[in-house]
């Protein structure tokens, strides 16, 4: 009699747990057009991602994609530049975005939510499994980032990056980068928990309304216009960073705001 092969848990197949850079694009207000205009939107939704994507210099054709009609979840190659994807490519979409809806009709605009991580993201069944896809959608879900893009008319794109992204690539400042263009939120919904910075591209923080939705009264502020910051003050503060902690997936994180974000 054949003896039966003995399988060890050791040598069943199992996700790749590598970090990945993921990301998630959504229509806002999609319910509102008719079959033929969302059809219209799908179309424009996947060429904006793509060519914002080229013009940046990523191969949006090694993308890891899963499209769900009105939004396109994306799971980037290993090694992709976090400092490409919040500078270069932002700026391309938002570009692509605002040349598009320029030729539209009010009630045609098509006005994107964008939501970027990086994490465990792992091919699953039925997609990707992993902290960051979690994150991403809860992210992009937030009211705070649905209530900010909704109250700025103007706007064409609001980005909303996680704490980690913000602390470890955005104060950087490389590719242009500029920390003072993002306000801090706190997302809360089906069991996560964690700080996230919204920025809406082409829109200066101090012109939106104050303040921001879903902004505590003690949250952080804008940063002050350069004329401002010359005025002399007669406070001093001898901290320079404001503590914060947020639990993301049951693990607590800690970072730093800059100065006077806390303020």
């Amino acid at each position: 009699m054949t003896p039966h092969p003995i399988v060890r848990p050791w040598d069943k197949p199992r996700p790749d747990v590598i970090r990945r850079l993921c990301l998630a694009a959504d229509i806002e207000q999609y319910s509102r057009f008719d079959t033929q205009d969302q059809w219209a939107a799908q179309a424009q939704l996947a060429r904006v991602l793509r060519v914002a994507a080229e013009r940046s210099g990523l191969d949006h054709r090694k993308w890891s994609t899963q499209p769900q009609g009105d939004l396109e979840f994306a799971v980037l190659p290993p090694r992709t530049p976090e400092p490409l994807v919040l500078g270069e490519y932002v700026t391309h979409l938002a570009a692509e975005l605002g040349a598009y809806n320029a030729t539209r009709r009010p009630a045609e605009r098509m006005r994107l939510r964008l939501a970027i991580d990086t994490g465990v993201a792992a091919t699953a069944a039925l997609g990707f499994s992993g902290p960051a896809p979690i994150a991403v959608a809860r992210y992009l879900n937030a009211p705070e980032v649905k209530q900010l893009l909704a109250a700025e008319g103007a706007a064409n794109l609001a980005v909303v990056i996680s704490d980690r992204l913000y602390q470890d690539v955005v104060r950087s400042r490389f590719h242009g980068l500029d920390p003072d263009q993002y306000r801090r939120i706190h997302v809360q919904q089906k069991g996560f928990a964690g700080y996230g910075w919204v920025r809406l591209p082409g829109v200066d923080p101090q012109d939106v309304r104050e303040p921001w939705p879903g902004t505590p009264e003690d949250g952080p502020r804008p940063p002050a216009r350069a004329a401002e910051r010359e005025q002399p003050s007669f406070v001093q503060h001898g901290v320079h960073g404001t503590a914060i902690q947020g639990v993301i997936h049951g693990s607590v994180v800690q970072g730093a705001v800059p100065d006077g974000a806390g303020r």
